[in-house]
């Protein structure tokens, strides 16, 4: 069963600054020191009938004033079929965004960029920049990766009323929009109402960062509500790694997977088809 993953980190700590990686910068997790180290392809490791057939590296703040250097890093460095979503500050004037966006379309491997949205995705996209911004991604052809919890009603209804003006901007949803492990009800209407966005697809992944106890049965759950509102040809899963080690191995999380009881056409769809088309490999 070859399968890629469309969300993962490497790191570099001697090359890359990683901020948030430092004990006394925030997010204050307990349990950072499980990931405080280098992570390389070689790392990647999984256990068979999986077999890995390629990745999509999301940044993970290597040098966010530029952001070319994380891709050029991984460029010099990875082996397997690859491609990359840069950061980008959203926020930037339009003639600095549109540098920005050009240098990174010079490396071959970049397919798309985030702005993480998190807590202030309201604010941000209510900025008038960050909408022209998102304008000239469409433009571009780039992906714009989202990131932003899906149980907040008011970021929903924000994230909905600026990517409906945008329908050739492919977009993807960041770690299911962040599903609760139980009483999900609220998470489910919004990811029903996020599903008639026609260029939205999703990645259903980042379990620890909600739960680091999240069951597999509640990620089956998850991932059939993912399947009911987006339908197989928009759901990715995806790993998160080495962030998924909170949790479990790299090894394991996908034997979780292919446990999931899904038709193996439906399998073929989520862990390798889809991410090779919407990724662009």
């Amino acid at each position: 069963m070859k399968f890629i993953d469309p969300h993962l980190h490497l790191f570099d700590r001697h090359k890359g600054k990683y901020d948030w990686l430092q004990t006394g910068n925030p997010p204050f997790w307990q349990d950072k020191a499980v990931i405080q180290r280098d992570f390389s392809e070689a790392d990647l490791q999984v256990s068979a009938p999986a077999e890995l057939a390629g990745f999509v590296h999301v940044e993970a703040g290597f040098d966010n004033q530029a952001p070319w250097r994380e891709i050029e890093w991984l460029e010099s460095t990875c082996q397997l079929p690859f491609r990359s979503i840069a950061c980008a500050d959203l926020t930037l004037s339009s003639e600095a965004f549109s540098e920005q966006v050009t240098r990174l379309k010079t490396l071959s491997s970049v397919v798309g960029v985030r702005h993480i949205l998190d807590n202030d995705a309201v604010a941000l996209l209510s900025n008038q920049q960050v909408k022209r911004n998102l304008i000239h991604l469409e433009k571009e052809g780039l992906i714009f990766e989202a990131q932003f919890d899906a149980n907040d009603d008011r970021a929903v209804a924000a994230f909905l009323d600026v990517i409906g003006q945008l329908p050739s901007l492919n977009v993807v949803l960041n770690h299911a929009g962040f599903p609760p492990p139980a009483d999900s009800s609220g998470w489910k209407e919004n990811i029903g109402k996020l599903s008639g966005l026609n260029n939205l697809w999703v990645k259903a992944s980042g379990w620890e960062m909600t739960d680091r106890h999240f069951s597999v049965k509640a990620i089956a759950q998850t991932v059939e509500t993912l399947v009911a509102a987006f339908g197989h040809d928009r759901v990715m899963l995806a790993s998160n790694f080495p962030l998924t080690l909170f949790r479990t191995s790299y090894t394991e999380l996908w034997q979780d997977y292919l446990a999931l009881n899904l038709p193996r056409e439906y399998f073929q769809k989520i862990m390798y088809q889809n991410a090779s088309t919407f990724y662009r490999f």
